[in-house]
């Protein structure tokens, strides 16, 4: 087994790249979740051009921007490379006709377990280790994060190349490769989600502060540090009754 505090240690402070051979190298079921932000473009690039043995998926909410699903597609015909698309359990439209429409309006919480926690789970359910994108200078939840650590929430190993890394670090990457990017970022959009739960930034604004806009929420709860109440890894979901999810009421 390994030792994940060892391997945080010495992997601090290494290149992306490196820590991707490492997690390719040492976990044979080994997933990058992309939510195709300008973070997982730097790591799908790395991926891609030195083909390592890393599956690559993203959550298709049935929710995403046009210009999201647009870059979906620029960059798989880039890499030449898919992108799987994992899906939640129910259409948006099946969503509706069961608790009403635009849950995202009124449990936005709800929504994000059905659309995105539940089909994580049963995909990671699959896997030793998943690769993630996340920066701890990006929320307070973050900012403890280790290069490598115990997903307690899912119950595997999770992965954080560019934790370290800030947003002109980023951003250069994406220049030096000519990696594609969204184009809403450029309309005021640094952070994209679901299209209504995403509204652009204005100058001065946290770069979340347009995600999930006017409610005391900045994760959809992808990354949250703690465990559910129950079982370590959330299991295989009919719907969102499971450990830590619940159905809106």
């Amino acid at each position: 087994m390994t030792d994940l505090a060892a391997a945080a240690r010495a992997l601090e402070g290494a290149p992306a790249l490196e820590v991707l051979r490492w997690a390719a190298a040492t976990y044979p079921r080994v997933a990058l979740a992309t939510s195709l932000g300008p973070e997982d473009g730097v790591l799908f690039d790395l991926i891609a051009r030195h083909d390592l043995a890393i599956d690559v998926f993203t959550l298709d909410t049935g929710l995403l921007f046009d210009e999201t699903r647009a870059l979906w597609r620029a960059l798989e015909a880039r890499y030449r490379r898919p992108i799987r698309a994992v899906t939640p359990a129910q259409t948006v439209a099946a969503q509706a006709a069961e608790v009403g429409d635009a849950l995202w309006t009124r449990e936005p919480d709800a929504c994000c377990a059905r659309r995105k926690l539940a089909p994580l789970a049963a995909e990671l359910a699959r896997h030793d280790a998943w690769i993630t994108a996340i920066r701890r200078d990006q929320t307070a939840d973050r900012a403890t994060a280790a290069v490598v650590e115990a997903d307690r929430r899912f119950g595997l190993v999770k992965v954080n190349p560019l934790v370290a890394w800030t947003s002109a670090q980023v951003w250069q990457h994406l220049a030096d490769h000519d990696v594609p990017t969204n184009p809403l970022h450029a309309r005021g959009y640094p952070s994209i989600g679901c299209a209504p739960c995403t509204s652009p930034v204005a100058a001065g604004e946290d770069p979340r502060s347009g995600r999930w806009r006017g409610r005391a929420k900045d994760e959809c709860g992808l990354h949250q540090r703690e465990a559910p109440p129950t079982a370590a890894r959330l299991p295989v979901l009919d719907g969102v009754a499971a450990a830590g999810l619940r159905r809106p009421s």
